[in-house]
């Protein structure tokens, strides 16, 4: 697996993924304005150079805050998802941040799995935050701190 940062080029089998995934999708211009903003995107690739998953990741005042993360359907639950995560949390820590943030749909049970085996925790709820194609749905509102725990710093 390759794990690059997104390029302009990679946009168009980005948001084609995002469309397969997310009830509410991200568009074309949605990534390609996170790029123009500065955030952190990358994108992981198999060894033919076909797109397995994308995170984008944003950062300012020693926050961090996951905005996107996608894997290919037909590759979940293997840990691309996981890989991806800890790279955009180690990418954090390395531009400062403290605390790591994101917003995960309430029916993703998978997704809610993967962000509490990495340690984070609920901390809130955003009503009707998520488009879904007839309705709107909540989001929890996840935190991780990205500082060393006292018993880490015991042992190391």
């Amino acid at each position: 697996m390759n794990l690059r940062p997104m390029q302009v080029g990679d946009l168009d089998s980005v948001a084609t993924l995002e469309s397969h995934i997310s009830p509410g999708p991200w568009t074309r211009g949605i990534f390609r304005e996170c790029m123009q903003a500065g955030y952190d995107a990358w994108i992981m690739e198999d060894d033919a150079g076909v797109l397995v998953a994308f995170g984008v990741l944003s950062t300012g005042a020693a926050e961090a805050h996951i905005l996107n993360l996608g894997v290919a359907p037909a590759l979940r639950r293997r840990g691309f998802g996981q890989r991806m995560l800890q790279h955009l949390l180690c990418r954090a820590g390395q531009l400062g941040a403290q605390r790591a943030f994101l917003e995960v749909r309430v029916s993703n049970v998978g997704a809610q799995e993967l962000y509490r085996s990495q340690g984070f925790h609920e901390i809130g709820v955003r009503l009707n935050y998520y488009r879904n194609e007839e309705d709107r749905e909540d989001a929890l509102v996840l935190s991780l701190s990205l500082l060393p725990s006292v018993n880490q710093l015991r042992e190391g």
